[in-house]
């Protein structure tokens, strides 16, 4: 007969057991096989999730047309570089475009790619600048806007929605670059070493 120490009892208390065996996952799979890649597991509200990832949508959607239209219209003499900057954020902002739209598809909804009422879904605005400067400025802006977003929705879907969780946090770390080179991008062209504070 095994010796139970209090360092074994102390381990199984704090072990957590595999609760589902593999017959039951197998046919809870083929049961619900319709419900595609929501499952019983998902903890989050489908339906509250798809309507906040839209708003995430039409704010990425945003993003690609205005970084867009600060690439083809940029001019001056120093604005080839900044041109070639705008241009691969909008490749970028396409990307988290086509993710978020994935995750929607993901959780049972239907992406909303309707121009109509797309500024009012987005988190952030559609502003074009006068000026390189002002370009700039508005790019960082929008930036800093998302970067707070996405930073509260990742605390918001949390444990309940890991993998929309995982992309939000993806997204966040590509914002938060797209606002160090806005940043400095500002700074090199105000002629300034850093924005004060």
């Amino acid at each position: 007969m095994p010796v139970t120490t209090s360092k074994t009892v102390a381990a199984s208390k704090t072990a957590k057991p595999f609760l589902t065996d593999v017959k039951t996952l197998r046919d809870r799979a083929r049961k619900n096989i319709a419900e595609g890649a929501m499952t019983w597991t998902y903890r989050g509200d489908p339906k509250q999730s798809i309507e906040i990832l839209q708003s995430v949508l039409a704010t990425e959607i945003v993003c690609v047309l205005r970084y867009t239209m600060h690439a083809v219209s940029a001019a001056g003499l120093s604005s080839d570089s900044v041109k070639a900057e705008f241009a691969e954020h909008a490749k970028e902002e396409q990307e988290h475009m086509m993710a978020v739209a994935e995750r929607i598809t993901q959780l049972g909804g239907e992406p909303n790619f309707d121009p109509k009422g797309l500024a009012s879904r987005s988190v952030s605005q559609y502003s074009t600048g006068p000026s390189l400067v002002d370009m700039i400025k508005e790019n960082l802006i929008a930036e800093r806007i998302a970067v707070d977003h996405y930073r509260e929705l990742i605390r918001f879907f949390g444990d309940d929605d890991p993998s929309t969780k995982r992309m939000l946090e993806w997204i966040l770390s590509v914002e938060e670059e797209h606002a160090d080179d806005m940043h400095d991008l500002l700074v090199a062209h105000e002629g300034r070493p850093m924005l004060p504070k």
